[in-house]
């Protein structure tokens, strides 16, 4: 027996706040987060921070040795186990599972080793082996069944949400706190991001705009950081205690392109779209609303809109998109949970987020936007996707439908 997959809780902390209402109507006011970082970097450099007290979660003493990248994970998880009404004891501990995407790891430990001038502390590894968050999570909130990292570069708490609903569904486990988190805005790392010529140029006192997706004149991205969690239960549990149910999880597309490192290709990504449509059951026209990759760079965009293209065909113009990478930055790691919870809330609420910055669309990246200031309200809205596609050519894409 199949078990038809819900999502019963929502829990994140991100640039606009640890509110998953607030984060959302940040969104549609097109409000960024993007601020200069690291005025001493030979280039400017943007990034979206998130305003976190990690005094609410963690005492001095427990916070020796635990990176930031984990203390957002600990917070995003509790925050989505609280919203579905759950305490860590309503469930066997045995049969509830952590799935977690982190694509660097703690990045705040790693610096601080390279930079120590020989000073490096003894908690350095565990605080940032990429399953720390995962297994911090499980720590808090005594999680005995399965507690997994999937590290895929920007697909990879997409591809721990996918893999946590395939437990549910199959019955292996009852509940799953599935997402992601990453916090990796350090010097090096933007150094090291610049190198590869894809974060996003601006003039001065113009970071806040400074990535536009599907924009003619877009120049890349920005980072960001953050943890976003969901809660994933079956139907039948979900009924069975009376439980909210935001969305159904409807289906999922995992697959490689085997092309290229980092450079995407849109017939990789056609196939996850499709696999997606087929496991739920549906055709490209049912689908209303596609939170895109979006990363605003030159390649990327293009390659993206004709994997949409190639799938919707005639049906294109039906589907509303929109990247809010833009607002928040690009979170790595956490990118798929985070962008998964914003799909969410769209279908929840029925309101689109908008693809801001985009004055002008690049023709090659023809699509039908959700503009910045138009309404909102999507009273039809019943389908919506999430896409990320990551380095190393690994596709996931997330589907969801109203309960």
């Amino acid at each position: 027996m199949k078990h038809e997959v819900c999502v019963t809780g929502l829990g994140v902390v991100a640039p606009h706040g640890d509110e998953p209402g607030a984060l959302f109507q940040a969104l549609l006011d097109g409000r960024s987060a993007l601020r200069p970082v690291f005025p001493e970097l030979p280039r400017p450099a943007a990034a979206a921070m998130a305003a976190f007290d990690e005094t609410r979660w963690f005492t001095k003493l427990q916070l020796a040795g635990v990176d930031r990248v984990s203390q957002l994970a600990v917070a995003a998880a509790d925050l989505a186990l609280r919203d579905a009404g759950l305490a860590a004891n309503d469930a066997d501990p045995e049969r509830m599972g952590v799935y977690a995407g982190c694509g660097m790891g703690g990045a705040a430990a790693l610096e601080a080793a390279y930079r120590g001038n020989g000073r490096v502390s003894p908690l350095t590894i565990p605080a940032f082996m990429p399953n720390a968050p995962a297994a911090h999570v499980a720590m808090r909130q005594g999680v005995h069944g399965p507690v997994l990292t999937y590290s895929v570069a920007c697909a990879s708490s997409s591809v721990a949400i996918a893999e946590a609903a395939k437990s549910i569904q199959r019955g292996d486990v009852d509940m799953a706190i599935a997402g992601g988190s990453e916090a990796l805005i350090v010097p090096g790392v933007v150094l090291a991001w610049q190198a590869m010529q894809t974060l996003a140029s601006f003039l001065p006192g113009e970071a806040a705009g400074a990535v536009r997706p599907f924009a003619s004149d877009r120049s890349g991205f920005a980072l960001g950081e953050g943890a976003a969690f969901l809660v994933l239960e079956s139907a039948e549990r979900a009924r069975s205690r009376g439980a909210r149910r935001y969305a159904t999880l409807a289906g999922w597309g995992l697959g490689s392109d085997a092309t290229h490192l980092t450079k995407p290709d849109a017939p990789g990504q056609a196939r996850a779209l499709r696999q997606a449509l087929r496991q739920a059951g549906l055709e490209p026209r049912d689908v209303n609303y596609c939170n895109a990759h979006g990363t605003a760079t030159r390649i990327g965009d293009v390659v993206e809109r004709n994997a949409l293209a190639d799938v919707w065909g005639g049906d294109l113009d039906r589907l509303r998109v929109s990247s809010t990478k833009a607002l928040h930055g690009h979170m790595l790691g956490a990118a798929g949970a985070i962008e998964a919870l914003i799909t969410v809330l769209a279908l929840h609420r029925r309101q689109l987020p908008p693809n801001a910055n985009c004055s002008e669309i690049d023709p090659a990246c023809s699509l039908n936007l959700v503009a910045q200031h138009e309404d909102t309200s999507a009273p039809a809205l019943e389908a919506a996707m999430s896409n990320s596609f990551a380095f190393g050519g690994t596709n996931s894409v997330l589907l969801f439908r109203r309960p």
